[in-house]
């Protein structure tokens, strides 16, 4: 029997995405639970979100407290950990056959949505680097044991970084699977912000993280707050 699975999809202003990537998931993946934490939407994503889904929770603000609740009421042998802007290309039987060998935790490869040469380059250096490193960013659908995620307390609470922090001590209790299917992200950062800028400011980031710089200090720096 295939292990059931749950999605946790964190959500803040998704409004005009979350239906659609809901009603996808629902296609592909027709026994799986769907959760939604929202984490004070002042659009109406609650309420685009609410036909779709099997649960929908309220949160504090902040993507990692807002998976750490939904991965808590998840009732899933295993949790996947989903964007709102990022969509699987897997086949119900293909994440299934990811998860045959009963792997601790994972991540998939990443696909970005632009059709610019310059995204095949940039996803190319994202999937080297998580695969080299064994850590992964939110983007490519981290998922895990439910088992795990209880013994390990979840995300760390922090602003920002909280899915490296996580892979970081995930590596450390076991090695993670890539799924063999990447999911699709939005490339919508690096066309909004400028590729270069982006790029160079996402590895500062992860740079000054490794140095120690405080996560509340990435994360006012990142936003501009």
């Amino acid at each position: 029997m295939a292990p059931l699975i749950s999605f946790v999809i964190p959500v803040f202003n998704e409004a005009p995405r979350v239906a659609g990537l809901l009603e996808e998931l629902r296609r592909r993946y027709p026994d799986s639970q769907l959760i939604v934490v929202d984490g004070g939407s002042t659009d109406k994503t609650v309420q685009a979100a609410m036909p779709h889904c099997d649960q929908i929770l309220l949160a504090e603000s902040g993507r990692a407290r807002q998976m750490n609740l939904g991965g808590r009421v998840a009732r899933g042998d295993y949790l996947f950990f989903l964007h709102a802007d990022t969509t699987p290309t897997a086949t119900a039987a293909q994440l299934a056959g990811s998860l045959a060998e009963s792997p601790a935790w994972g991540f998939c490869p990443v696909r970005l949505s632009g059709p610019r040469r310059v995204f095949r380059l940039i996803e190319w250096a994202m999937n080297w680097r998580s695969r080299l490193t064994r850590v992964a960013t939110g983007d490519q659908m981290l998922f895990m044991k439910r088992e795990l995620f209880a013994q390990t307390e979840g995300f760390d609470d922090i602003p920002l970084m909280e899915d490296v922090a996580y892979c970081k001590r995930l590596r450390r209790l076991a090695a993670p699977v890539v799924a063999a299917q990447p999911v699709v992200t939005s490339s919508r950062r690096w066309e909004q912000r400028g590729v270069v800028r982006t790029v160079v400011t996402m590895w500062l980031l992860r740079l000054a993280f490794v140095l120690g710089v405080s996560p509340e200090r990435l994360h006012r720096a990142y936003y501009g707050q």
